[in-house]
């Protein structure tokens, strides 16, 4: 039978903080975070192993370090209101429950979202919520939001999604061009934008975000 602590224990010491992810507020919350949760039971044995692990087809949990380092170039803070898009089984919105003062994920398929919602219920994750819908389309609705994490790789941003951060806003994702993907940072300053890339990771398509999509990069 797997130690799941153990093994929580050595994702973060091994796949983590090797990966230059020093904020505390990540490690304290990856270290909580029961990822075996989030995943198929089968899937459990693995669920702290450096991989994606299939969630749904065309869908995955990001593997440990990648979700790291886009976290620490997030910079939550612990006043800040977070756009989770799609969280899948809801393990980022769990992490980020942690880190910030709340959080507002939206994810595309149903049943994802439903599995979400009662994880977070069972672990008394009491600042969060999971709706289903499309995450290109965000929610404008509980914004505007301090930071925009958005769990897979995008081609192209729509224009709504990005007016939806504060100024001074992040958004995190991994952008893929020409086959390559890198994890950026888009910070709003008024009506502009900057980009930051940080390091090169990928992951599947999320639909929404095809490069037909108005805010191409």
């Amino acid at each position: 039978m797997t130690d799941f602590a153990a093994a929580r224990q050595a994702m973060v010491d091994c796949q983590v903080r090797p990966s230059d992810v020093t904020r505390y507020a990540i490690i304290e919350a990856m270290l909580w975070a029961p990822r075996e949760l989030f995943v198929a039971k089968a899937k459990r044995d693995v669920a702290y192993a450096g991989a994606e692990i299939e969630l749904a087809p065309g869908r995955v949990m990001l593997e440990p370090r990648t979700f790291a380092k886009m976290l620490e170039a997030a910079a939550i803070g612990s006043s800040d209101l977070v756009l989770d898009l799609a969280p899948g089984t809801g393990f980022s919105t769990a992490v980020i429950a942690r880190m910030a003062e709340a959080v507002i994920a939206i994810e595309l398929d149903p049943e994802l979202a439903d599995r979400a919602q009662t994880l977070l219920s069972e672990l008394e994750v009491d600042n969060a919520v999971v709706s289903q819908g499309d995450p290109a389309a965000g929610d404008a609705a509980h914004g505007p939001y301090d930071v925009i994490f958005i769990n897979g790789a995008v081609e192209a941003l729509p224009d709504a999604l990005v007016a939806q951060l504060k100024d001074g806003g992040r958004l995190v994702a991994l952008f893929r061009q020409d086959g390559v993907g890198q994890c950026c940072v888009l910070t709003r300053a008024g009506a502009g934008v900057s980009r930051r890339y940080v390091f090169d990771a990928d992951a599947p398509l999320l639909a929404g975000f095809e490069r037909a999509a108005q805010f191409a990069f």
